[in-house]
């Protein structure tokens, strides 16, 4: 019988790259355990983000890369992921329930961030994880439009000071939004301290259940509202959203800005209505300007996570309260917004890595 060098099994098993970060494997931490009985070999990856679209992937590397190992007969690989609570950006207290918050958000209005927010959110919960999504543009919210939840109001449990809103789930994600709680003819009609007052009832007076990711759909701009969840709020890690001409390029730069200021980490930048594809001849055309976001991300040492196009069934299938990711979840588009899903979820793993210590791998021989 055939002795397998330990050694190179778990060099070869160390040097695959993930998927998403394109890093290996050992560098990541990921190898929770490699185990030998004779010829046989077993292993275990736990990766830190939700990752059941490159799962496979991830393990038919790891078949291919072990083959190479002599002496191995048998090869079973496990790939699964633990997503830990990464470090806020500020020092605020927890929020009850919630491992992580993404601020999604915009320099300026009209760029599809709001339909970026909720479809991110939905490839998240996709790919594994659970997921909720907060509405945070109090004057104009929309994403229980987006959503489909319609007239539905939240269930308030508790009593006196300790009374919290339950929140809906509408396509498997959790949603609190001053949607359900106005009608669509009532105007907010509150000053800066008013806003910013609700933006918090919304996040600590709901009972998030067990998140592992909260998206926070912001309003466009850096107002009052964007200043209060930067400084008030435990916010992992922040998502710009933009289109490629430079108009809406200047506006994403001043977001990029003021996470900065306030010490919320970019994890990157995700380019909407990047390309047109004429439906009937299949002619592509960048209507408003090519590489804008991937300019921009390199100007500030973040990532471009990715480059949605222009197309008419997003705007169809959220305004009609289901979102691309839910509505068609085979299609290229949805395949594009978990694509972006896992690399944010990645980076914020990547994040959580540099600030915790690297434990040694497992290696068991039976």
């Amino acid at each position: 019988m055939t002795n397998i060098d330990s050694t190179a099994l778990r060099a070869a098993v160390e040097g695959v790259l993930e998927p998403s970060l394109q890093r290996p494997l050992g560098e990541l931490n990921a190898i929770h355990g490699i185990a030998v009985e004779g010829d046989q070999v077993a292993v275990s990856i736990d990766l830190g983000y939700p990752a059941e679209g490159v799962a496979q992937t991830l393990a038919t590397a790891i078949h291919h890369a072990v083959s190479r190992v002599e002496g191995v007969m048998k090869l079973s690989v496990d790939v699964d992921w633990v997503i830990p609570a990464s470090p806020a950006a500020n020092a605020q207290q927890a929020i009850a329930g919630v491992k992580n918050i993404i601020a999604v958000a915009s320099g300026k209005g009209g760029v599809g961030k709001s339909t970026t927010a909720v479809n991110l959110a939905l490839a998240l919960a996709a790919e594994g994880a659970r997921v909720g999504i907060l509405d945070a543009d109090i004057y104009g919210p929309s994403q229980h439009h987006m959503l489909g939840v319609g007239e539905q109001r939240p269930q308030i449990v508790g009593e006196g000071k300790a009374q919290m809103m339950v929140p809906i789930e509408a396509h498997g994600i959790q949603s609190i939004s001053m949607g359900y709680l106005v009608t669509e003819q009532t105007p907010m009609v509150w000053r800066g301290p008013m806003v910013s007052g609700a933006l918090q009832q919304l996040l600590m007076q709901t009972r998030w259940d067990d998140l592992d990711y909260l998206v926070i759909d912001m309003p466009p701009g850096t107002g009052d509202i964007q200043i209060t969840l930067a400084q008030k709020v435990p916010v992992t890690g922040a998502v710009i959203v933009t289109t490629p001409q430079d108009i809406a390029l200047l506006d994403a730069r001043k977001g990029i800005e003021m996470f900065r200021k306030v010490n919320v980490p970019v994890l990157g930048v995700v380019e909407n209505m990047a390309v047109h594809v004429c439906s009937q001849c299949g002619h592509a055309e960048h209507i408003f300007g090519a590489g804008g976001g991937e300019r921009i991300a390199q100007d500030y040492q973040t990532n471009l996570l990715g480059a949605l196009p222009l197309d008419l069934s997003i705007r169809e299938l959220t305004d009609g309260g289901t979102p691309s990711v839910a509505a068609e979840p085979d299609s290229a588009i949805a395949q594009a917004y978990r694509a972006i899903a896992r690399k944010l979820a990645a980076q914020l793993w990547l994040l959580n890595l540099s600030a915790t210590p690297m434990p040694e791998i497992i290696f068991t021989e039976d």
